[in-house]
């Protein structure tokens, strides 16, 4: 296995449909949709094997202080092998001297960010407004 990543924003939608769909969210039925917001997000680092996506992460910034992450995610197939982890240093080598990168983690998810570096704010609360795409 020789992982690569890239800096790139143009995806095939069953790349994409494949990979979103591996870790069971629900945004995978949307490849279409996926393909757009790659283009529009301003940082987009993916990781390959081979020819094959395996993991990616988005993230979207103001262009001086705040970058927030929107999607991590890495093929079940790959976890236990660096590659959210290297995904995330990438964002935070390119983030480096914003004030702040903010990422909304689950519950199940907390371990993993605090040993990427983040911190759990106490006076703070994620919320949301989900569409169901009907």
């Amino acid at each position: 296995m020789n992982i690569s990543y890239k800096d790139i924003h143009d995806f095939g939608k069953e790349k994409l449909e494949r990979l979103f769909l591996s870790v069971e969210w629900s945004s995978g039925h949307f490849p279409e949709k996926l393909v757009v917001a790659m283009k529009n997000f301003d940082t987009v680092f993916s990781a390959w094997d081979g020819d094959k996506l395996i993991g990616m992460v988005c993230a979207m910034d103001d262009g001086i202080m705040n970058a927030y992450v929107h999607y991590l995610l890495v093929d079940p197939e790959y976890h236990g092998k660096t590659v959210g982890r290297t995904l995330v240093e990438m964002v935070k080598e390119k983030y480096r001297d914003y004030l702040r990168i903010a990422v909304i983690a689950y519950n199940d998810e907390l371990d993993f960010y605090r040993n990427c570096g983040f911190v759990k704010s106490d006076d703070a609360s994620p919320m949301f407004i989900t569409s169901l795409w009907t």
